[in-house]
């Protein structure tokens, strides 16, 4: 790691005092060094969300999905739920390029077939390689556990637990249980910023009645606020009007460090996941589940056009900061302590795997 990078990150990985924090620099919004090194030092050592089991339930069941540029496949095997890279030990091939059902596992490049374990059962033709033996070869199994109904990878072994990830949701979310959802459908993003800034935009409501209009008159703002797990943030607010098409109770949004987000309402649960492209440019993965009510297809369609009007604002917002971010103008402002204190948090994980990337040279 070059010296300037290595002072740059120590300079980023300074704790700041909740009630005296400032925002990170723009370096770290920028940078395609910092790109790198998000990568490799917080998301790979991390749970990312890649399916829910209703999109498992039978043997042979699988989700493709694609962690940054990490290509995996998510296999209900019989035995349980595990993921594997979606990567033929031959030359690299997909095994699936989209989301299906099968008996054995086919490489889509040349035809080597696994079972639904990850072991190699056939190979075309390869009989007169020398040397060459089925038992061999396997798919390197990925870490994968189930919390809720969804299912998550770790593509390193050096992760929290997911009870500590998950700390006290379980009991917060009392009588709601997540694994009786059932997927519908999936919206994909390309927004033209750096991942951190979508994800510091959910993290606070600070900008409600300033960008999202609609949402504010749903939301009770005064009530609004956020608590600090470990590992997680919760956001929750009162909802305004009973009448109103998410009904009565609260709006609860967590968010998993350090790129998952879980928006539950009434008799929905909505999931983000951000996952970057490069230093200014990140793609969001919105998935939509609900639980089998009479009254489902209306609740879809009200919340397709709610959620598309949201996101519209979001993207917006978050691509003006980018381009903030980028002038040169901008230094670090001050956190609102009683409206950011989820950003605050967010940024001291940050803080605290940049320490660490600093010193073993991720």
């Amino acid at each position: 790691m070059q010296p300037d990078l290595i002072k740059c990150l120590k300079d980023l990985s300074r704790s700041e005092p909740a009630e005296q924090a400032k925002s990170l620099p723009s370096f770290a919004y920028q940078s395609s060094e910092m790109d790198v090194i998000d990568r490799s030092a917080v998301l790979q050592p991390s749970w990312q969300l890649a399916a829910h089991l209703s999109q498992l339930q039978q043997t042979g069941d699988y989700v493709v999905h694609q962690l940054a540029d990490q290509p995996i496949l998510v296999v209900n095997t019989g035995d349980g739920i595990q993921g594997f890279y979606n990567v033929c030990r031959h030359r690299a091939g997909p095994l699936a390029l989209k989301n299906g059902h099968a008996k054995t596992l086919m490489c889509k490049y040349h035809g080597w077939n696994y079972h639904l374990d990850g072991r190699l059962k056939s190979a075309p033709e390869m009989q007169t390689t020398q040397g060459f033996d089925v038992s061999q070869y396997r798919l390197p199994k990925i870490k994968t556990t189930v919390w809720q109904g969804l299912v998550f990878v770790a593509l390193n072994d050096n992760v929290p637990s997911m009870s500590a990830l998950t700390a006290g949701i379980t009991e917060q979310l009392l009588p709601i249980d997540l694994a009786t959802m059932k997927f519908h459908r999936r919206d994909e993003f390309v927004l033209q910023c750096n991942w951190k800034i979508y994800v510091e935009n959910y993290l606070e409501g600070y900008h409600l009645p300033h960008v999202h209009p609609g949402l504010n008159q749903l939301l009770d703002y005064k009530s609004y606020r956020t608590e600090l797990g470990q590992w997680h943030s919760y956001q929750y607010s009162p909802l305004e009007q009973s009448s109103g098409f998410y009904g009565e109770g609260q709006a609860h949004y967590y968010f998993l460090y350090p790129n998952t987000m879980l928006n539950i309402l009434p008799n929905r649960l909505q999931t983000n996941q951000v996952l970057p492209l490069s230093n200014n440019q990140c793609r969001v993965v919105f998935d939509y589940y609900y639980p089998d009510i009479p009254e489902i297809d209306q609740l879809i369609a009200q919340d397709q056009q709610f959620s598309d009007e949201i996101q519209d604002e979001d993207v917006g917002i978050c691509e003006a900061v980018q381009l903030g971010m980028n002038s040169g103008s901008y230094q670090p402002g001050p956190l609102c302590h009683k409206r950011e204190a989820g950003v605050h948090h967010f940024q001291e994980l940050l803080r605290q795997a940049y320490r660490q990337a600093s010193t073993t040279g991720y």
